[in-house]
């Protein structure tokens, strides 16, 4: 396991309306991003191809959809950010892969 493009700890995971955790880890390791409880239970997970980050209207909000499933993140001050440049990287890096692979 290599170490992970993106890792914060401390966030808030909701399935719309339903909380999941209140202090959840996200991380962005090896192609995938994955979502955990607490206490290191996977909650969702989803090659970066198959994941949707949009705006959520507040600064440390993110809505993410994870293939059909869609998650609200609350993160704490610079995080979001952190995130949605680490799965722009992971697709370019995947995406290159595949090129080099295809040729």
């Amino acid at each position: 396991m290599t170490e992970p493009e993106f890792d914060a700890a401390g966030v808030r995971i909701r399935r719309m309306l339903r909380s999941l955790t209140r202090a959840g880890h996200v991380l962005v390791r090896d192609g995938q991003l994955v979502l955990m409880t607490s206490y290191g239970s996977e909650i969702d997970s989803a090659p970066v191809e198959h994941v949707r980050l949009s705006g959520y209207g507040v600064r440390d909000q993110v809505l993410a959809t994870l293939g059909r499933n869609r998650y609200v993140l609350r993160f704490g001050l610079g995080h979001r950010e952190g995130l949605i440049n680490a799965v722009r990287t992971a697709r370019a890096k995947a995406a290159a892969e595949r090129g080099v692979l295809g040729q």
